[in-house]
């Protein structure tokens, strides 16, 4: 066990150096898998890598601001919008160091400032309180599962509010559906119960998942769920029990459908990529 008021993790890898795709699993690689196994096989088999999508790059730049706002808080230090601003401007510049992006003509300015905007929307809107500390901030947890005859889980959990409240950050270009953002992130949501279970002890008090809407007025969208339930524990296990034996089996067939519009693997797909 693992306590997770240690301080932030500086990273966006979640998976250990020496890790392969039997042994360590995720909420993304879960979901890729589940969602297109040909896809998951061009991602995490022949790590292929594509240029980043401004939307992808938009998001990152946002939640790099959220976790530098969270990580003052989490230090007790007081809020300072000049610094903020400063280090986003700067992640803008450094983020496409390692992942550069193809803009349009005048589309990065245009892209920096609503990203912008949607930071200062949410300092405004947040139902986070200023003076609030977060239990932990951008932390890095892993959980063993081979009781369970599972591999080990890993993930980074964006924000815990105080009593185990587990935050995540998301950027979309419309409002969620209420009825169906939860069950679309209960993967995530489960793995990320897990994880705060085992590094703390202690069941997590709930889930909110905080979308920051690209729409002309940018706005904030709050859902909320409670700590996962035996059921979700169980269908989880099984995800990963499906995802061991596809992966051993190297079962990698594609699923065509309406998600094949923004998969940047789409060219190679059509190609008849191996499986």
């Amino acid at each position: 066990m693992i306590a997770l008021a240690n301080p932030p993790v500086s990273t966006n890898r979640a998976f250990p150096a020496d890790d392969n795709l039997t042994s360590v699993v995720s909420a993304s690689r879960l979901n890729c898998f589940h969602s297109c196994r040909l896809k998951f096989y061009f991602r995490y088999v022949l790590e292929m890598v594509k240029p980043g999508s401004a939307a992808l790059f938009v998001g990152k730049a946002v939640h790099a601001a959220l976790q530098q706002w969270s990580t003052v808080r989490w230090r007790g230090l007081a809020h300072d919008a000049e610094a903020l601003k400063a280090g986003f401007l700067m992640g803008w510049v450094t983020g496409q160091e390692d992942e550069p992006v193809s803009w349009e003509a005048g589309e990065e300015d245009d892209q920096q400032a609503k990203a912008w905007g949607l930071v200062e929307m949410y300092l405004r809107d947040t139902p986070v309180p200023a003076e609030e500390k977060p239990e932990a901030v951008e932390v890095r947890v892993e959980a063993d599962l081979a009781k369970h005859g599972l591999p080990t889980l890993v993930g980074i959990i964006d924000l815990v509010r105080p009593g185990g409240r587990i935050v995540d950050f998301k950027t979309s270009a419309a409002s969620p559906n209420a009825e169906q953002v939860i069950h679309r992130n209960e993967t995530q949501l489960t793995a990320y119960g897990l994880l705060y279970r085992e590094a703390t002890g202690k069941h997590e008090a709930g889930f909110e998942l905080h979308h920051l809407v690209k729409t002309k007025v940018p706005k904030l969208v709050v859902s909320e769920a409670p700590a996962i339930t035996e059921s979700q524990k169980t269908r989880f296990f099984r995800l990963i029990e499906s995802y061991t034996d596809g992966v051993e089996r190297e079962d990698y067939v594609p699923s065509p459908g309406l998600q094949c519009s923004a998969c940047e693997f789409f060219a190679e797909c059509r190609k008849g990529g191996a499986v």
